[in-house]
């Protein structure tokens, strides 16, 4: 099998994981717009998996559509040896490759010692990574960090310590979980990343997060920086779902709702539903910059089913 990081192009687009965002609905919405280079799951808690009542759980967020593929399957937790019980499972669910959240910056899961908690527990991430490399049955395994948890200069003790596990690939988003993303990525540390992948661990695919809105975007900091490997759009979709377009590309108000039907399509047609108000948080990618949107907009968000929205719609 070969290495999924070894066969993508340079540089290679991504659709960041966004916690109650990139379900296996929505990364069909977006791989029907235009699709990244590579699909990253939600956040799945190892221990939810290791846990019988949570597994049912875990296993919803590990559903893979038939556009998704290649995609790999991000984890998080505090416990090694369920990195491990998960870890193991993942070849045989579909996936690429491994990823592991060491940056959700969520007080929820940073108190309960996952995501970027781990930043401050170097040597359990460490022992994290490791079990989930040891049982991953040959998929690679990768990071999604951030800069430091409180301080910039975190990220050089940080990123040295995982760049000397050899990841399959590091993204780092370029702030730290204090920052939040209250201040302008730090594109400015670039060179000291490159510098320091390239000490540590030159085969490490390095990308980029944070700020990035769109592939133009993405490809002029490429320009900036040719040894990046890749980027990663997060944010970016809600603002143009098409934000993966080789060209640059504005798509019309008939378009948007066009693609709002499939969306409800899709939900519709999911296996496991989420509840209906998770499904408004999508209704500003689709209702926007046309005469009434905002009107729109106010009615779908008064709305309880899918039923209700498309009366709306008029769909």
């Amino acid at each position: 099998m070969k290495n999924i990081w070894e066969t993508l192009p340079k540089p290679f687009f991504c659709l960041a994981p966004m916690e109650g965002v990139t379900d296996a609905v929505f990364r069909q919405v977006v791989a029907r717009a235009a699709r990244p280079d590579l699909f990253f799951t939600e956040f799945t808690n190892v221990s939810s998996f290791a846990n019988e009542k949570g597994r049912e759980n875990a296993l919803s967020r590990l559903k893979i559509a038939p556009s998704d593929p290649p995609i790999i399957a991000q984890i998080w937790g505090k416990n090694p040896e369920h990195f491990s019980a998960l870890a193991s499972s993942l070849k045989d669910l579909g996936f690429a490759g491994i990823d592991l959240n060491f940056g959700c910056p969520d007080k929820n899961v940073n108190r309960a010692g996952g995501g970027a908690a781990m930043i401050k527990t170097p040597d359990l991430a460490v022992e994290c990574f490791r079990n989930a490399k040891e049982n991953s049955n040959g998929l690679p395994v990768s990071v999604k960090t951030r800069l430091g948890f409180s301080f910039l200069d975190e990220y050089k003790n940080w990123l040295s310590t995982l760049l000397k596990e050899s990841p399959a690939a590091l993204t780092v988003h370029l702030r730290t979980r204090k920052e939040m993303s209250k201040v302008p990525a730090h594109f400015e540390l670039i060179p000291e990343l490159l510098a320091l992948r390239e000490k540590i661990s030159p085969e490490t695919k390095l990308i980029i997060n944070g700020d990035l809105d769109s592939r133009a975007a993405a490809l002029e900091l490429s320009e900036k920086f040719p040894a990046l490997d890749g980027f990663m759009i997060g944010r970016g979709v809600f603002k143009n779902p098409f934000c993966f377009k080789k060209e640059p590309y504005s798509p019309s108000k008939d378009e948007l709702l066009s693609l709002l039907r499939v969306h409800l399509d899709l939900y519709d047609a999911a296996d496991s539903k989420r509840p209906y108000e998770t499904l408004k948080r999508f209704f500003k990618i689709y209702i926007k910059d046309f005469p009434g949107a905002s009107d729109l907009r106010v009615k779908l968000m008064e709305t309880t089913s899918t039923a209700e929205a498309r009366k709306v719609l008029n769909f």
